[in-house]
């Protein structure tokens, strides 16, 4: 058995990493209690109606929204089910292939995110956003692009959606 020293963080790289990892439970927190109180949605269950928003026929199959928002398969089936019995949300079977099932944004999902994503997008712009200086939040963004990238290596760099609807 080979002796590998770990190689620890300096100091300065220790407080730059609790200050991330803690700044990032806070925005979570905060931003998913105001979601919550403000629509009645988590965090995952916009997040899930934001992409299906952005996708042509607001239609996704399961396993690409699951990659997308990475999350378990196990989780994201919870979280649809939750969403379908409120039916924000629809299951269909996926026409190209058989084993395949695709989640589909209801009108009353649409109407849902529509009236959720102004409140959200002010609570990002007022927690984050505004927060920082354009080059601060520009470099974080640059900087987790690289992290998500490194994590996901069939997902080129840079590759945005596309937008086609009121999202945060």
């Amino acid at each position: 058995m080979t002796d590998v020293t770990p190689r620890w963080l300096s100091a300065e790289e220790q407080r730059h990493w609790r200050a991330f990892r803690d700044g990032t439970a806070r925005l979570l927190d905060v931003l998913g209690r105001e979601l919550e109180e403000d629509s009645g949605l988590s965090l995952a269950e916009y997040e899930v109606l934001v992409r299906l928003s952005e996708a042509p026929g607001r239609t996704l199959r399961m396993s690409e929204l699951a990659t997308g928002l990475a999350h378990s398969r196990s989780r994201l089936t919870h979280t649809v089910s939750r969403m379908e019995n409120a039916g924000l949300v629809a299951r269909a079977a996926c026409p190209s292939d058989a084993r395949g099932v695709n989640c589909v944004m209801t009108e009353a999902g649409w109407q849902r995110i529509v009236a959720s994503a102004p409140g959200h997008v002010r609570g990002v712009r007022e927690h984050l956003v505004d927060a920082l200086t354009p080059e601060q939040f520009r470099a974080l963004g640059e900087a987790m692009e690289v992290v998500r990238a490194g994590l996901t290596p069939s997902v080129p760099v840079a590759s945005a959606p596309r937008v086609t609807a009121p999202v945060g």
